[in-house]
């Protein structure tokens, strides 16, 4: 029997020094990394270098550039007394132009002197706070309420300096990264790396950089700090709350891939750091934009909108817009929005082919053809004689001029207005007769909009934009308004649903999805996502029928009312727009003056399309002017970028 005790203590003590010994060296290793890993203080870099931007041909549109900060992190053993110390001397080290708030100020004093602050409360409150008929909150306000100018009068213009750090320090959450000051001089940088001061690190903050200006910038979008109303949302998808995210545009809508990973650092018991771990730059987003054909199609606009208001009748005019796209992808390579709003000084305004929509005329016929093809509207080849339509109680409607004998192609190429009344009356179940009654109801309006919708008209694009404008939805129905919606004077569009409406035209119905992203790919080049073509839908339309709207907008700019829009040379096709709008001169919210807006879409070559094109220029006219001339600026534009692109690229 005791022989088998003796043998149960040696196998526990051998069993027990087996332990300590895999403990030590066998698992030691492991063991003291987690137990580092539980009491070592870990924090990330204030930023890191986001992804580049880049052209089609690898030129950099958006780049990184660092700045010199001063970042302070709170410590979790840190006394008020020593936060104090740490403002007292950053205040001393930095050139600071900002000073404390009179709010700040009043939070400061209550902090460096918690005793006099305690006095500002009287005994009846202290009485009423006991029985919690008040609340803390409601004291920390007494308090700032009684703290007057006369009291904060003690403080010096340093002292204000060091409050003003003070409230740097503490603000946000007590775990965020706080900048305390962004560009700073080599000397401060220097003067503050040298002192080692508590909780206290330089760092790079990186920042977007521009090489090509203004340029685009407004569809790069912008980054910043996270939203507070989206917040929640970037926190579940494992973002820290003092991350610098894309916040707008082409920087929101790939952050994902844009945004990289910080590097990570232990924090010393000196509150100095350590490195621990590299972080990783950004993927770079490589667009389909040509950046040379961008800067080239500036140029021209800038020359013809300056060109333009030396002419009559162009006081309500500034700018123009004009998008290029690969007619067959949907690929953008070109998008200009300029507004002149000095001798020569020019802003962009590229994004407001997204957020914002035009009337825009005849420029939709192609679309309005469709919806009477598709409902058996339409005699082919039949001849008429353009007139007027005059409707009860409704000014009688012409084409802009008596354009003869037309059929439905003609009728494309001369843009009779006449031939799209009459095909939305038949729509409506009438046989047009001079001022006749007509009734019609949401039915007719709903299928023109299906129809146009299809080809991208009044809904997104599918762009790859966080957000894109669908244009004013008409809401009165009326026959005179329906006929309006024919010639697209009732609805809005973008300058993208224009471009996503003709390149529907030209693929006989398929209607692609618009996209600035060639593809993606890691700092090394490797190709992470590729932008693959992509059909959202096609028009279900007899070819017979798209080849008679394809040869009627070849003969609008070979023969027609866009004859001198494009060199016949390139063999194009496309339709152009005439609109009228209030436009507001006193900017008061009302239309005031009736202008002119001009349209224009195409694509060439007409069998073979490469390029589409999309000129839109807003109040080119009105008709208020001393003289009845007419500015045909959007066909300079026209002629001169369509000469640019088709004979460069």
């Amino acid at each position: 029997m005791k022989k088998m005790y003796f043998l149960f203590i040696f196998l526990f003590l051998l069993g027990t020094i087996f332990s300590l010994y895999r403990l030590v060296f066998v698992r030691g290793e492991y063991y003291e990394k987690v137990y580092q890993d539980k009491t070592n203080v870990y924090v990330e870099s204030l930023s890191t270098p986001r992804g580049r931007i880049l052209d089609i041909h690898g030129k950099v549109l958006v780049d990184n550039v660092g700045v010199k900060t001063i970042v302070y992190r709170k410590l979790n053993d840190i006394s008020i007394e020593e936060e104090m110390e740490v403002a007292t001397l950053l205040a001393e080290l930095l050139s600071l132009k900002e000073s404390a708030s009179l709010l700040e100020l009043k939070k400061f004093w209550m902090v460096k002197y918690p005793m006099e602050a305690k006095k500002l409360i009287t005994e009846e409150e202290y009485r009423l706070y006991e029985e919690r008929k008040l609340n803390s909150q409601d004291l920390y306000l007494l308090k700032l309420d009684r703290i007057t100018e006369e009291v904060l009068s003690v403080f010096s213009e340093q002292d204000k300096k060091i409050a003003y750090v003070y409230t740097l320090m503490n603000r946000g959450y007590y775990y965020d990264a706080k900048v305390i000051k962004k560009d700073v001089t080599e000397s401060e940088y220097a003067s503050v790396l040298e002192e080692k001061i508590m909780g206290v690190t330089n760092e790079m903050f990186f920042a977007r950089e521009y090489p090509y200006g203004s340029t685009l910038k407004s569809l790069f979008g912008s980054v910043g700090s996270i939203p507070k109303e989206e917040e929640s949302m970037y926190l579940n998808q494992g973002y820290a709350s003092n991350d610098i995210v894309g916040i707008s545009y082409l920087e929101k809508e790939y952050d994902t891939y844009l945004r990289g990973e910080k590097d990570t650092y232990k924090v010393n018991k000196d509150g100095t750091l350590t490195q621990v771990s590299e972080g990783r730059r950004g993927n770079d987003l490589v667009l389909s934009i040509d950046i040379d054909m961008q800067l080239g199609i500036e140029a021209i606009v800038k020359e013809q909108i300056k060109k333009g208001k030396t002419l009559p009748n162009t006081e309500y005019y500034n700018g123009s817009y004009v998008l290029i796209s690969d007619t067959k992808t949907g690929a953008m390579k070109a998008v200009v929005g300029l507004k002149m709003v000095g001798e020569d000084v020019f802003v962009h305004a590229e994004s407001d082919v997204a957020n914002s929509s035009f009337t825009v005329g005849s420029v939709v016929k192609g679309a309005s053809m469709a919806m009477a093809y598709q409902e058996g509207l339409v005699d082919i080849g039949k001849k008429i004689k353009d007139a007027c339509v005059k409707l009860y109680l409704v000014p009688q409607k012409c084409s802009y001029k008596s354009l003869g004998f037309i059929d439905d192609i003609t009728a494309l190429k001369t843009s009779s207005n006449y031939y799209q009344f009459l095909l939305a009356i038949k729509l409506a179940g009438y046989s047009y007769s001079y001022n006749m009654k007509m009734n019609v109801s949401e039915r007719e309006f709903t299928i023109y909009r299906n129809t146009f919708s299809q080809f991208g008209l009044g809904v997104e694009t599918g762009i790859d934009l966080p957000k894109e404008v669908t244009g004013i939805k008409g809401s009165t129905i009326a026959p005179d308004l329906l006929l309006n919606f024919a010639i697209g004077q009732y609805d809005t569009y973008t300058p993208l649903q224009l471009m996503q409406y003709i390149n529907t035209i030209a693929n006989n119905g398929s209607r692609m999805r618009l996209s600035f992203l060639d593809h993606i790919s890691d700092k090394e080049g490797n190709v992470l996502v590729k932008k693959e073509p992509e059909v959202l839908n096609t028009y279900a339309l007899d070819s017979t029928y798209f080849e008679r709207i394809q040869t009627g907008f070849y003969q609008v700019v070979n023969l027609g009312t866009g004859y001198g829009y494009t060199d016949v040379a390139f063999r194009p096709a496309g339709k152009t727009g005439t609109s009228e709008t209030y436009f507001d001169s006193n900017q008061d919210g009302v239309g005031d003056i009736l202008t002119i807006t001009n349209t224009y879409a195409m694509y060439a070559p007409y069998d073979d399309a490469k390029y589409s094109m999309v000129v839109i220029s807003p109040n080119v006219n009105h008709y208020e002017g001393k003289t009845d001339y007419f500015a045909y600026i959007n066909r300079y534009i026209s002629r001169a970028v369509s000469d640019y692109v088709f004979a460069n690229y």
